[in-house]
């Protein structure tokens, strides 16, 4: 068993734990979870030794092995299966030595320990691992300096994997994994034989793989068996009987407080007045509950739709170089109410068709065929790194809405959760969730038809990957989303279209069927294939499908007056906002006062008029977008 006894640690001042206590049983599955910057990664470098705490203690079985994915990915002349391999240190220190061993003794120490290892089977398994991570067999030879960053780092994790360590720590894995990497990791976790303790965000993860739940909050730890959902219906039953037990204690107290004003000069009552005032000074405070809000996400709409389809494609290919098209004979439409979730290994072409789409690539072959005014946001993972990071969130806008005032420019800022305390903090000092929030506004800002997210969830937490989902499903326009969390897809993709053997086909099942078949060892690749009454089935969920968008579609046509007021409401509060700027810099001349005071007089009531119009429209702008906010949440 795993003890972590009474463990104190502070980074700069600032607190991450303070006397936190867990055990973690041999052979478990633990899902470490707990907002971005709560200290999850510290906890798993002062379980596994790189740093040293505080005060208290992190205990280890005895002579139990450690494993985590290393920081640097593999850049070397080793081919991948090469370096799977030599992850096995006692595999590979024996069969080294014996290519040299000259001692018949020794010899048969050698080769009675690699038989009693299985080390001869050990290759296949390597492969099995590396092609469910997304390697297929003919690419296992090939040198690690190969790949890029992304590939690499799935090579460090199955050479991880594959070492079979007693205790294997993995920090957000499926970070660099797509859907169907994700969906294997969740299986070989399943039937990992050893101690697992996992960093992740993602609720499939954790739902499928994982037989506890270790929660940090407050700078203390929870543990919590069974998966995340089991965990999450504990939580709040526990926060209900806080709450209850927190009310209970407060009108106790406001009881006896009462109690205590009424009878304190009453001679008869003297005594029990008395012993009310000791039982408060004895009570402990009711504990607070803190439950931190987050800030939603919004994506702007057009402010017209196109008539449908918006998007039609006939025999179309699209490549990087003349004569080898990465898609080819593509014939699709999108219309201005789907959303499209894009299966397929990495590699395969998803991105590609995203580009496609975008207008990032052209086609080389056959039709495309757009909306002349047709708008496209596309969002892709790496754009993170185009932010400039010594540039702070109001610059960002700034640079988008260039002729605005500064009122204005933060009040914008404001709506998409950058206030007073984060629109001057420079974009290298915010979180991961903080820096996609500003990419999204600004991608977002023209208000498109189409959003396009090609893994958009990389640096979000679980409640941001809410509010994330919550967006989604408000947008009135066109969704194609790409992504490696299960739960996104399925809460927000009404069609499943999958990228594989250079084309883009429709899927016509649901995920589960997915995963069924990505795990079948006796697939082949590409579409599985249908039969009559396969075909029939998908025919009719084909049907469902259209049902459900359509009602999508009703409730986000029903939620649009709303929208509309809120949108109208936000506009007269930036105009306002203006005003009272422009007020200021009258006022701000120190010459004014002197030269024309009864001018001065009349700016600073029209200032204080116009503060007090601002206040109002401020009022009604937040009661409306609450109104807007509770509106999704209704079925």
């Amino acid at each position: 068993m795993l003890h972590i006894n009474d463990l104190t640690y502070r980074i700069e001042g600032r607190a991450l734990f303070e006397q936190a206590t867990a055990a973690i049983p041999k052979g478990h599955k633990v899902g470490l979870i707990g907002r971005n910057g709560a200290g999850k990664s510290t906890l798993l470098r002062l379980i596994s030794g790189d740093i040293a705490p505080e005060s208290g203690s992190v205990t280890l079985p005895k002579k139990a092995t450690m494993g985590q994915v290393a920081q640097e990915a593999p850049g070397t002349q080793t081919s991948l299966i090469d370096f799977v391999l030599e992850a096995h240190e006692e595999r590979h220190a024996l069969m080294q030595e014996s290519e040299t061993a000259t001692d018949p003794h020794r010899i048969a120490e050698i080769q009675t320990r690699l038989a009693d290892m299985g080390a001869h089977s050990m290759p296949a398994k390597a492969a099995a691992i590396l092609a469910g991570l997304g390697f297929p067999e003919d690419t296992q030879s090939r040198p690690c300096s190969d790949y890029s960053g992304g590939w690499r780092m799935r090579v460090a994790l199955a050479a991880m994997l594959f070492s079979e360590p007693d205790i294997l720590l993995l920090d957000e894995p499926t970070n660099y994994l797509d859907l169907e990497g994700a969906i294997w990791l969740e299986s070989f976790l399943r039937s990992y034989p050893y101690t697992v303790i996992i960093v992740s965000h993602d609720r499939d993860l954790l739902n499928r793989s994982v037989t506890g739940i270790l929660h940090l909050d407050q700078l203390k730890l929870t543990y919590y068996s069974g998966g995340f959902e089991r965990f999450e219906r504990q939580r709040r039953e526990n926060l209900m009987q806080q709450m209850s037990q927190r009310k209970k204690q407060e009108d106790a107290r406001r009881h006896m407080e009462a109690f205590v004003e009424r009878f304190k000069a009453k001679a008869s009552k003297a005594k029990q007045a008395q012993s009310r005032v000791k039982a408060l000074e004895k009570m402990a405070p009711p504990a607070s509950i803190v439950e931190e809000r987050i800030a939603p996400f919004h994506f702007p709409f057009a402010e017209r739709a196109l008539a449908s389809p918006i998007i039609r494609m006939e025999k179309a290919s699209v490549s990087y170089e003349e004569g080898k098209p990465i898609l080819r004979n593509l014939d699709l439409r999108i219309d201005q109410d789907d959303r499209i979730a894009l299966l397929g290994a990495n590699g395969n072409g998803k991105s590609t068709f995203a580009k496609l789409v975008a207008d990032r690539l052209q086609t080389s072959d056959g039709n495309l065929f757009k909306h002349k005014k047709l708008n496209v946001a596309y969002i892709a993972q790496h754009n993170l790194d185009e932010l400039n990071a010594n540039d702070t969130p109001y610059e960002a806008f700034r640079g988008i809405m260039p002729d605005a005032t500064i009122a204005q420019v933060r009040a914008k800022a404001g709506f998409y959760g950058f206030g007073a305390n984060k629109a001057d903090t420079k974009i290298l000092q915010l979180s991961g969730g903080e820096k996609a929030r500003l990419l999204f506004a600004i991608a977002t800002y023209s208000k498109p038809h189409v959003l396009i997210l090609d893994e958009p969830t990389n640096h979000l937490d679980m409640e941001a990957r809410d509010a994330l989902m919550l967006a989604v499903n408000d947008f009135e326009g066109a969704v194609i989303l790409i992504s490696h969390d299960r739960h996104l897809i399925e809460a927000c993709a009404e069609r499943l279209w999958l990228v594989s053997d250079g084309s883009v086909t429709p899927w016509e099942d649901d995920l589960d069927a997915y995963t069924k078949w990505l795990l079948d060892p006796a697939r082949k690749r590409g579409p599985m294939s249908q039969n009559k009454k396969e075909k029939a089935k998908a025919e009719a969920g084909d049907s469902e499908k259209k049902i459900a968008r359509q009602a999508a579609a009703d409730r986000r046509k029903a939620r649009a007056p709303l929208k509309k007021k809120a949108d109208e409401a936000g506009l007269e509060v930036e105009r306002i906002a203006a005003e009272v700027a422009k007020f200021d810099r009258r006022l701000a001349n120190p010459k004014l006062f002197q030269q024309e005071p009864d001018k001065a007089k009349r700016f600073a009531r029209g200032r204080a008029n116009a503060q007090k119009a601002l206040e109002k429209a401020e009022e009604k702008w937040m009661l409306l977008l609450e109104k807007f906010e509770d509106s999704k949440k209704a079925p």
